[in-house]
């Protein structure tokens, strides 16, 4: 599915915003701003870029997610590769809206298929993570700051109406992101019933770096006294959750809440600094 997912979004990339000259937010535009410049293939400066920030990832994200960067970074290069030496073209007859709609659509749910199998193309969502754990930087900022600043300096290479554009293809493709990923929510509430609870929660806030509520319940049969795991992460930290729930025990009771604004330490509020260049001193 990771596959599957990088395949559209290289698929959208190549048919649609470089041949209707779109420009685009994150790594990949930055590799569209190289490939205009300097006619460099983005098939290989979306590797190159990403290898010192999978570099990063591996010692501050942990071994899982850079095994996953890195696949996800590899998989997109070879879609962007195949995909531009493809005799095949896509005839809007000049027609940016429609351009920016296909792509928007295609690539954001490519995207969202990705990251909901618990995979990253790398890229700035990587340095938005990495502020987020050790500055208390929500990742939405971050990643908003980031695009904002690639985008404006993709000036160099289009037009403004080509700009406009480009923001109409940027919002339709973070919409069906959210959507891909369950729904447009900025956050999810679980709920776990285990009788391992004390080794899912210290699971949980060793490596997703999470907070978690253990509030006191009964059995509605048995009517035995137990602990339930609360919890509030970001829709793209879902798959791992339940991956670490799953792994302590399979036969716990997992309940999904969309929750519609997450306020507070980790989301809105800083978390607890850790020493963000402490650790690069380390």
């Amino acid at each position: 599915m990771i596959g599957i997912g990088c395949a559209m979004l290289g698929f959208a990339l190549v048919f649609f915003n470089i041949a209707n000259h779109l420009a685009d937010g994150g790594i990949s535009g930055i590799t569209l701003i190289l490939r205009a410049l300097f006619k460099i293939d983005p098939a290989y400066t979306t590797f190159l870029i990403n290898a010192p920030l999978v570099l990063i990832g591996w010692r501050f994200l942990g071994r899982q997610s850079a095994i996953y960067t890195i696949y996800g970074t590899f998989m997109l290069s070879i879609s962007l590769w195949i995909w531009q030496r493809v005799p095949f073209a896509i005839d809007l007859h000049g027609d940016l809206l429609l351009a920016s709609l296909a792509s928007g659509l295609i690539g954001g749910f490519g995207s969202g298929l990705l990251y909901r199998y618990g995979g990253t193309t790398g890229g700035t969502d990587i340095v938005a993570r990495i502020f987020e754990r050790f500055r208390g930087v929500p990742m939405g900022k971050t990643l908003l700051w980031l695009d904002v600043v690639v985008l404006l300096v993709s000036l160099v290479y289009v037009n403004i109406q080509q700009m406009a554009y480009t923001l109409i293809y940027s919002y339709v493709y973070s919409r069906l992101v959210n959507f891909t990923q369950e729904g447009a929510y900025a956050a999810r509430g679980i709920i776990v019933v285990s009788d391992h609870y004390q080794e899912i929660t210290d699971s949980i806030m060793d490596e997703l770096q999470r907070g978690v509520s253990l509030v006191s319940g009964e059995g509605g049969f048995s009517h035995q006294p137990r602990k339930m795991i609360y919890v509030v992460v970001a829709p793209s930290e879902l798959y791992r959750l339940r991956q670490i729930i799953q792994r302590t025990d399979p036969r716990a009771f997992i309940s999904v809440i969309n929750v519609n604004e997450a306020l507070g330490e980790g989301f809105s509020f800083e978390v607890p600094k850790t020493g963000f260049l402490g650790k690069f001193k380390r």
